[in-house]
């Protein structure tokens, strides 16, 4: 069985090194689950490992209030440190498939750097629009902001590259409500305790994001690239962000 997944993962997955920033943040986001699940099967010493990494490490809104933190820097730390998090082993799976899945098309287009500033941005604005917006004492872990925001870049490319070209613009509408149709259903399923503003968040921030980072169409680039005036497709550098 493992040698006939073989070839079908070796032609779905890009080599290590050309996908290293996804292959590393998915590494330990399994890493520190792992360290969580022997927590919860009391194969370590503390009892309450989760509960304690979550009061520690999670997205909590209270910090951005009156509420007092476990340590100087939590307030700042939580909004990176709770996208590396999970609920769960589902959560976890579902989530890194989603990164990857969302991350390539994000790395073909602007490369591992812009990718990651993607990924920074999209999980920093997801942990603001939820402490903005949550009524919600409780704390938020998982990297859906992030998630959200590649999709969010990847369909204000397609926005821009479908105006430039003069293209309908249904698909992208079509999308986004998808997206939203599809937080409805989550959120009633999972009983409210869906973190939607997570979502809102790192999809907008995405969306600006990926402005900033790769403003033209693919159109523009491939004149630049035709012309010889794109400075990221030089013939001595073909790919330099995928170093």
């Amino acid at each position: 069985m493992i040698a006939r997944l073989r070839p079908i993962l070796r032609d779905a997955l890009p080599p290590l090194r050309q996908a290293a920033l996804l292959y590393g943040l998915c590494a330990l986001c399994i890493l520190i689950e792992i360290v969580l699940q022997a927590g919860d099967r009391h194969w370590l010493a503390s009892p309450r490992l989760r509960q304690t990494v979550y009061e520690y490490a999670g997205f909590w809104p209270g910090l951005m209030g009156p509420w007092q933190p476990n340590y100087p820097l939590q307030p700042w730390v939580m909004f990176l440190s709770h996208a590396v998090l999970h609920g769960g082993l589902l959560h976890l799976i579902f989530n890194m498939a989603t990164l990857f899945s969302l991350g390539l098309p994000v790395q073909d287009r602007v490369g591992q750097r812009g990718l990651g500033l993607l990924l920074l941005a999209s999980v920093l604005s997801g942990g603001l629009g939820y402490g903005l917006l949550t009524n919600s004492p409780s704390p938020m872990v998982g990297a859906s902001g992030g998630l959200f925001g590649l999709a969010g870049g990847l369909l204000a490319w397609n926005y821009i590259d479908r105006f430039a070209s003069a293209r309908k613009l249904w698909p992208v509408l079509r999308a986004t409500l998808l997206l939203v149709a599809m937080n409805v259903a989550l959120w009633w399923l999972m009983q409210g305790h869906l973190a939607w503003q997570t979502h809102l968040g790192g999809f907008i921030g995405g969306w600006l994001a990926a402005l900033l980072i790769d403003p033209s169409s693919r159109n523009e680039r491939e004149e630049k690239q035709l012309a010889g005036t794109d400075p990221g497709t030089s013939s001595n550098d073909t790919n330099p962000l995928n170093g």
